[in-house]
């Protein structure tokens, strides 16, 4: 098995969890001792977990590379959206 590469960010700003993200794998997320962690997202008004998990975690990775894809060949749209079905299917484009 060959091993691949990492670079460590500098000046990173998390204090008790690591994110690598790897090329194939998306994103894996621990704790600073190595225990698994996921991702949540968190309503503020009321600090609710409304999403989490490995889909929230996969789902942060698609539209992160989408964004760096669009990004890469100049496309206008740089703003990448992710969102329940229908969600802004009323709504006028910004």
């Amino acid at each position: 098995m060959q091993k691949r590469e990492q670079e460590r960010i500098d000046d990173g700003a998390l204090s008790h969890a690591v994110i690598i993200g790897e090329e194939g794998d998306g994103f894996t997320i621990t704790t600073e001792d190595g225990r698994p962690a996921t991702l949540a997202v968190i309503d503020p008004a009321t600090g609710a977990v409304i999403e989490s998990g490995p889909t929230l975690t996969g789902e942060v990775w698609f539209v992160a590379v989408e964004a760096y894809r669009r990004f890469l060949v100049g496309k206008k749209a740089l703003r990448i959206m992710s969102s329940p079905q229908g969600f802004f299917e009323d709504r006028e484009p910004d």
